[in-house]
């Protein structure tokens, strides 16, 4: 295994010489860039700590894919390579540092106190798991995104990452992170799914006595909150908080309260680092998502993407009235009736992770060749050869970036989803 090379990014000021605010590491969740998963948190936390995230290989800053495979430890490696840096860089020794991750960047966190205990003085994991090796179809997902792209999980993201109304609310920083899923590297994101899938530390969450706070969403499919309790009971110090209403990315769906527990947990292990002061500036707005970080990675978002987002992908699909099935089925009648296609192929693989077979997609083209035209069946039938001919993309795979399920398969989704 290789140590992947990572980039950080600075997200507040280290301080003046003689006055360095304390270190505080945070790492990304696979399909985020840590800028626009961390940014508006660490706007909170910006008084009183000197913040630096690092980029999974191929997402965000790290724009390149590492040359070879990797695992999590490696990933660990290199977080303290790049951690090494920084120290150096603020005029330190290499020594301990705090450290906050999100899913995939939680278990980088778990990894670092296995591997170097002495380094990590504390540390938050957030809407992770210790055993994501244990749930199933990480290498058909990394299969199926190198040859269809990360664009092809985009709307089933938009409906998994995020607790219900977060995108009504704060549609700029969902479409940030959305564009971040879209613009990721295809073979960066395959090589963490593959990463993940051997990754169980689960037997050896007794050997760390780091002081830990495990943060769980009460709305994460992903990496329920069971998951999050599973680590606590095996750590030698653990505490669990569950933030309500709140998904799968904790730091932007809930920035200021998580910069509170970040902020109260390091209080306990340090007391020079003080309570969370209100920001230096303003934390971004649903209509800048952080201009100072956002405009490092992503192009402008236009309306119209977020009129999507907001109400189609936000709204009518995180509806209660109807299973997702079924809104697959009047979906693909209406575009197959429009005759918009490109659409249509998209909608065909989300259908089938939703939960469709392709026997009830096959009734479904026969049935709109009835009431919408023999032409148009018969286009959506040569399309549906092309997309169903692919690998099929496992229901309990359906995390981080697959996040289309049904509700007969959402209990299996629990067991299987990631950070």
């Amino acid at each position: 295994m290789t140590t992947p090379t990572l980039v950080g990014t600075q997200l507040s000021s280290q301080g003046r010489d003689g006055a360095r605010k304390p270190l505080l590491v945070v790492g990304p969740s696979l399909g985020t860039s840590v800028v626009t998963l961390w940014s508006a948190c660490a706007e909170y936390l910006a008084n009183q700590f000197h913040v630096v995230g690092w980029d999974l290989p191929g997402h965000g800053a790290s724009h390149e894919p590492a040359h070879q495979a990797f695992d999590i430890h490696a990933l660990a490696v290199g977080v303290l390579e790049l951690v090494d840096s920084v120290q150096t860089d603020r005029g330190e020794r290499a020594g301990p540092f705090a450290y906050a991750g999100d899913s995939a960047g939680g278990a980088v966190g778990l990894q670092l106190m296995l591997d170097a205990p002495d380094r990590v003085r504390a540390a938050v994991l957030l809407c992770t798991s210790s055993e994501f090796g244990s749930m199933p179809g990480w290498l058909q997902r990394a299969t199926t995104v190198r040859g269809s792209g990360t664009s092809l999980v985009v709307p089933m993201s938009a409906q998994r990452w995020f607790g219900p109304g977060f995108l009504d609310l704060q549609p700029a920083r969902g479409s940030a992170l959305l564009h971040a899923l879209r613009d990721a590297d295809t073979e960066g994101y395959a090589q963490v799914c593959e990463a993940l899938s051997t990754f169980d530390v689960q037997a050896r969450l007794g050997e760390i006595a780091t002081p830990v706070l495990a943060v769980a969403g009460s709305e994460d499919v992903a990496t329920p909150p069971e998951h999050l309790e599973e680590i606590v009971l095996g750590l030698q110090r653990g505490r669990l908080e569950v933030l309500d209403g709140v998904g799968h990315l904790a730091p932007v769906e809930a920035p200021e309260k998580v910069a509170q527990l970040i902020a109260a947990h390091l209080q306990r292990v340090s007391p020079a680092a003080a309570e969370v002061a209100p920001p230096a500036v303003a934390p971004a707005s649903s209509e800048a998502l952080g201009r100072r970080a956002a405009a490092l990675t992503l192009d402008e978002v236009d309306d119209f993407q977020q009129l999507v987002i907001r109400y189609a992908w936000g709204s009518i699909w995180a509806r209660p009235g109807l299973d997702r099935r079924s809104r697959s089925m009047i979906t693909l009648t209406a575009l197959i009736a429009r005759g918009h296609h490109e659409e249509l192929a998209m909608h065909l693989r989300a259908a089938r992770t939703n939960g469709l077979t392709d026997d009830e997609i096959t009734e479904v083209i026969l049935q709109s060749a009835i009431y919408c035209g023999i032409p148009d069946a018969t286009t959506a039938f040569r399309v549906a050869q092309q997309v169903l001919a692919e690998p099929r993309i496992p229901a309990d795979a359906s995390d981080d970036g697959f996040d289309g399920i049904s509700d007969d398969t959402a209990d299996a989704a629990d067991d299987a989803a990631d950070r």
